[in-house]
């Protein structure tokens, strides 16, 4: 099941569905307990009214059992002997015992009533005789009754019941159980008809849900479905100019509408810096190969008026710069810079004292006794400082000084030299990839714009930052800034 519609309406029809089956399952369970409380104490009032009878010494046959089809009652003596039972109980279970009619040995034990004579017809009593002589009054357990499911047939009517068996004691010490019955068929019915309305009423309630789940759910998708089909045209026309709509609401799929434009927009700009880098990296690479194809074929038809020295310079210039193209590209690719730690005062020290042939001295200014330690590529920062320098001696008039210190969480680099500086308005575009603010100057002084974006590209990739600022010697004043270890 592919589709997000049909898949929403599923998961909720079938939450619904448990939930209400869980539901219906425990009102059915409570109403059934509710009923069966009424129908034990209805049993629990009938078998305590044949056993108030019974306690009072009322005889056997006298006992008055009205509602039998309603109360059947069974009794039983202390051997489970039936002792009584309605009139019309044909069979009976759930009880002490199954019989239906009385034993004749329990028979001959009725009890008497309290009025009878003895069987010598002595006609001397009077109204003084000792009352001793006579039955005492038994009595009816008080204990909470036990309760049984069973059957009982009246008049050829078969029914399930409920039992109350509740114990009395006769006049004559003989304790008797007597077990009365409490239909069950209201019971039955009403949880039957319940049942059966939430049989029907449940089919139509979840297509209900899963009709109603699946057109919100439509609704909710159409705008994805527009950036979907957008992107789809985005992808076809290879046009990144392109943006997808954006819903009016400020739920998630507005969010995933902006964020898919930003993202196309960010690799818009992203494509366009790539294009721009390969055609200025085009154009950069025309200039030394040209010049130095030219020296080549000269040297060939005249071998007096080869320029070595130009050519050699050509070849270097063009090895810097396929190096710097190189790194770039590493760059851009995400390469992390290595997990080892640079000492940036030693690390300024060294790429000076290599640097003997610069136009003007670099004064260094790097405090002893100082701890400079960051993370990063040895071989990156180092390329960093390089091209500060480079940059500082290409436009200084007296002056260039590198200078290294602590700077609140991290260490700071500074290349200052005394020259024109760079203009306020000019200070981010000098970043950028193939600038050059001098036009006047020739590509051979100039370089070929590249080696701040490195320094920028670079500084950012370790985390830290490469601006540019006033000096206080009149010229620009670069300053690195990168983070301690943690």
């Amino acid at each position: 099941m592919r589709s997000v519609r049909a898949r929403a309406a599923l998961g909720a029809t079938l939450v619904v569905a448990v939930a209400l089956i869980g539901a219906g399952l425990a009102v059915l369970m409570v109403l059934r307990a509710n009923l069966i409380d009424q129908a034990d104490l209805q049993a629990e009032v009938a078998a305590r009214e044949v056993a108030g009878e019974l306690a009072t010494g009322t005889p056997y046959r006298e006992v008055e059992l009205d509602d039998e089809e309603d109360h059947p009652v069974q009794v039983v003596d202390e051997e489970d002997r039936v002792v009584l039972v309605s009139k019309d109980l044909r069979a009976v279970t759930g009880t002490g015992t199954t019989g239906v009619a009385p034993a004749p040995s329990a028979s001959a034990g009725a009890t008497p009533s309290p009025g009878d004579d003895d069987d010598d017809g002595d006609d001397g009593g009077d109204d003084g005789a000792d009352d001793s002589s006579r039955p005492g009054r038994g009595e009816v357990s008080n204990d909470d009754p036990e309760f049984s499911d069973g059957t009982a047939t009246v008049d050829r009517t078969t029914a399930d019941y409920r039992f109350a068996a509740v114990e009395a004691t006769t006049p004559d010490g003989i304790t008797l159980t007597v077990y009365a019955g409490a239909p069950l068929a209201a019971e039955q019915e009403a949880v039957n008809t319940v049942r059966g309305a939430m049989l029907t009423g449940l089919p139509v309630l979840l297509v209900v849900v899963a009709g109603v789940t699946w057109l919100v759910t439509r609704r909710a998708l159409r705008p994805v479905e527009g950036i979907r089909r957008e992107m789809a045209a985005i992808t076809a026309s290879e046009d990144l100019a392109r943006r997808v709509p954006e819903p009016d609401s400020r739920d998630e799929i507005a969010a995933l509408a902006r964020t898919t434009n930003e993202t196309l927009t960010v690799l818009e700009a992203s494509v366009e810096r790539q294009r721009r880098f390969v055609a200025d990296a085009s154009h950069e690479l025309r200039s030394p190969i040209a010049s130095l194809r030219t020296q080549l074929e000269v040297a060939e038809a005249h071998p007096e008026l080869l320029d070595l020295p130009g050519a050699v310079a050509d070849t270097v210039r063009l090895q810097v710069l396929a190096a710097d193209l190189l790194l770039l590209a590493r760059l851009d690719a995400g390469e992390k810079p290595g997990g080892g730690t640079v000492e940036l005062g030693a690390l300024v020290r060294e790429e000076v004292s290599q640097r003997t042939g610069d136009r003007i001295a670099v004064a260094v200014e790097v405090p002893e006794g100082g701890a400079y330690e960051v993370n990063g590529s040895r071989g990156q920062l180092s390329r960093v400082i390089g091209n500060l320098l480079d940059n500082a001696q290409r436009h200084a008039d007296a002056r260039v000084a590198v200078s290294v210190a602590a700077d609140g969480r991290g260490v700071r680099v500074e290349v200052r030299d005394d020259g024109d500086g760079v203009p306020e308005d000019e200070r981010e575009r000098i970043f950028e990839r193939f600038v050059r603010l001098d036009d006047a100057r020739s590509r051979d002084d100039g370089g070929a714009g590249l080696g701040l974006a490195i320094a920028r590209d670079v500084a950012a990739r370790h985390g830290g930052t490469l601006t540019v600022h006033r000096a206080d010697e009149g010229g620009a004043a670069f300053r690195l800034w990168l983070p301690r270890p943690a």
